[in-house]
C-alpha cells in the first residue's frame, strides 16, 4: 500500500505547496484513490509535482463537509469525470465556523462544501456506514462514548434557520483492508478519536493497525490549563492502543508535541508531500 500526503498545513516535501487543508492519495491492491481534495486546486499541483496521476484515480472520500478538505473536488472532476466520489448526504448541509464577536467581522463564517459539488454526476451520496468492496469500508459513529474535543465545540450547522451545535453525522471514515492488515483514515476526527476508535472496535471487534487523522486540537490563541490536560489525556489514552498514529492538519503542532510525549515512537506527524509506510 502507498500512501501519500498531497496536502497538509506545514511544509514538507520540496516544492509542494502547504495550506491550511487536507488530502491523501492511497494506493491498494485493486484502488488509486483519494481521501479528500484540499482546500483549493494546489492539491492538484502538488500531485503534479509527486508525479502521482490523478486521472487514474477510480474512488473519492470526503470525509466531511467542509471547504478545506473539499475545495480542490471541482479541479479534479475537470481532469477526471470517472472517479466516483463518496460523501455523506448531510455533507452538503451549511456548516459555519464561530469566530466570536469582533468589531466590523462576521460572527458566523462559512465553512462548508461548494454547493456545485453536490450537481457532480459521479457523486454517490451515502448515509451511515457503507461497503464498498472488499478492501474498502465507510463506517460513522452513531454516539460518541467521549465528550466533544473542546477544539470542536465552536463548529455549527445552520438548522430550521438557526444555527446550531454541529453534530457531525455527516463525518465518516475509511477502512483500508490489505490481508491481515487494516487502516483506518479519518479526515479531522471531529467526533473525537477516542469515540471513534472505540466505534471501531465495536464494529470490527478489533484495533486498527495504523490511523491516519488529524485531531482536530488547534487553537489559536495558547491552552488554557484544562484544555492542555484534555491533549494530554488523549495522548495518554491513545498510547494504550497497539496502534501507529500519524496525524497533521487540525491537530496542530503544539497539540502533537504534547501527545508526543506520551506517546513517543508511537506517534508521527505527516507534512506536505510525506509518504507514510505503515
Amino acid at each position: 500500500m502507498r500512501i501519500v500526503n498531497l496536502i497538509e498545513n506545514t511544509e514538507g516535501h520540496r516544492g509542494c505547496a502547504f495550506a491550511h487543508g487536507l488530502a491523501f492519495y492511497v494506493e491498494t491492491e485493486n484502488h488509486k484513490l483519494l481521501v479528500d481534495l484540499g482546500p483549493s486546486d494546489e492539491t492538484i499541483r502538488n500531485a503534479e509535482k509527486l508525479g502521482i496521476d490523478l486521472g487514474l484515480v477510480d474512488t473519492v472520500i470526503l470525509s466531511h463537509g467542509h471547504y478545506d478538505h473539499s475545495g480542490g473536488i471541482m479541479a479534479f472532476s475537470g481532469i477526471n469525470a470517472g472517479a466516483v466520489i463518496y460523501m455523506q448526504e448531510s455533507a452538503k448541509e451549511d456548516y459555519f465556523a464561530d469566530d466570536g464577536v469582533n468589531e466590523g467581522e462576521e460572527r458566523y463564517k462559512y465553512i462548508g462544501i461548494d454547493k456545485d459539488i453536490v450537481s457532480l454526476p459521479q457523486i454517490r451520496m451515502v448515509r451511515g456506514d457503507h461497503p464498498i468492496d472488499d478492501e474498502l469500508e465507510l463506517f460513522t459513529v452513531k454516539e460518541r462514548s467521549h465528550k466533544l474535543p473542546f477544539s470542536n465545540k465552536r463548529l455549527l450547522i445552520r438548522k430550521n434557520g438557526e444555527v446550531v451545535q454541529d453534530d457531525f453525522r455527516h463525518e465518516h471514515y475509511l477502512v483500508i483492508r490489505e490481508k491481515e492488515k487494516r487502516i483506518l483514515i479519518s479526515g479531522c476526527a471531529h467526533n473525537g478519536i477516542l469515540s471513534i476508535l472505540d466505534a471501531y472496535q465495536e464494529k470490527y471487534g478489533a484495533c486498527p493497525d495504523a490511523v491516519i487523522s488529524g485531531f482536530h486540537l488547534m487553537k489559536k490563541a495558547e491552552y488554557t490549563d484544562e484544555e492542555r490536560r484534555e491533549v494530554e489525556d488523549i495522548g495518554r489514552e491513545l498510547k494504550k492502543y497497539p496502534t501507529m498514529f500519524y496525524t497533521c492538519h487540525c491537530t496542530g503542532m503544539p497539540a502533537y508535541e504534547i501527545m508526543k510525549l506520551a506517546m513517543g515512537e508511537q506517534l508521527h506527524y505527516v507534512h506536505s508531500g510525506d509518504e507514510i509506510s505503515c
